[in-house]
């Protein structure tokens, strides 16, 4: 992700009447499980039929990840490609031993725009048996690939309520070259009137009445530390709402492979402070309160705006 052109505000917000003292909200704390070689920025120039020769470092980054955690005593949610789960299914069973969430991210990182409903529906299912084949759990929650759920994807959502899915994470309520749904609530809310499905967005922050996006990924590893802080103390302590933040496993590996061929902005996107990544984590998560998706999930759909309303 490309962190916006907007000046990044003061680290530390001015006092304000709106801040009250309250317990703040434990924040959804998830991993967009992929490996380096999946990404949207360089889907132009790696094959997904070269996926399997390539260099596979997802399962040594996540068991750093899962290390982290631990140390940290939080639990989070694992967005996991169906393609992942299927070559490494200890690895899901290691994540769910140590009490974390996993979820789908679809089955090969095709972004739900790109297809229509009934290739949906067949990514969504063949990545649900590889998951739940591979963990004996049945899954409830899904974050599309690149935040792809938007304006353009009405059907998405019926999709994911006739597969018996609770909760999606699948909107950026931003604007975005790659992806974003500008128009889309900020928090928590029900896409479809006959269905308890809920959509949970990626956090963003308000500044001088735009959004920025603030919910991890790209913007965290490009900007100071003290805008995420901010960001998240804005909608905790201000909104009174949990922030949702995401990474993936690949940000933590600064000694991945280069990919010679990609373009400048995607290698800028891509590799820009990898070294600082974990640190960065690190703090985050001991200074905030965290949790699993599925749990942020139940708790938010009693405040959840009805789309159709």
């Amino acid at each position: 992700s490309k962190p916006t052109k907007a000046s990044a505000p003061s680290p530390e917000p001015c006092r304000s009447s709106k801040i009250v003292d309250r317990v703040p909200p434990t924040n959804g704390l998830s991993v967009d499980v992929e490996d380096w070689f999946q990404v949207g920025a360089f889907e132009n120039v790696i094959d997904k039929g070269d996926w399997d020769g390539l260099s596979d470092r997802v399962e040594s980054n996540c068991a750093a990840i899962l290390d982290l955690f631990a140390e940290a005593d939080v639990q989070a949610t694992f967005f996991t490609l169906g393609w992942v789960a299927q070559r490494h299914p200890a690895l899901l069973r290691r994540i769910v031993a140590a009490g974390h969430e996993v979820a789908s991210h679809g089955w090969d990182h095709a972004r739900v725009f790109r297809m229509d409903r009934a290739s949906f529906a067949e990514d969504l299912a063949r990545s649900r048996k590889a998951i739940e084949d591979a963990t004996g759990i049945a899954i409830t929650g899904y974050r599309a690939p690149s935040f792809s759920i938007d304006f353009r994807t009405p059907w998405a959502y019926m999709v994911l309520a006739e597969q018996g899915f609770a909760y999606s994470s699948s909107v950026a309520p931003v604007a975005h070259d790659h992806y974003g749904w500008a128009e889309a609530p900020r928090f928590a809310f029900k896409p479809l009137p006959w269905a308890d499905l809920v959509e949970i967005p990626v956090t963003t922050a308000m500044f001088a009445g735009k959004r920025l996006a603030a919910g991890g990924g790209g913007f965290f590893r490009v900007l100071p530390y003290g805008f995420s802080r901010w960001a998240i103390r804005q909608v905790n302590r201000i909104e009174d709402r949990p922030a949702v933040f995401y990474f993936h496993p690949w940000e933590i590996d600064p000694q991945q492979p280069r990919v010679p061929n990609a373009s400048m902005k995607s290698k800028l996107r891509h590799y820009t402070n990898l070294d600082g990544m974990a640190g960065k984590l690190r703090q985050l998560i001991h200074d905030f309160p965290w949790g699993r998706m599925d749990v942020l999930a139940a708790r938010e759909a009693a405040r959840a705006v009805d789309l159709a309303a």
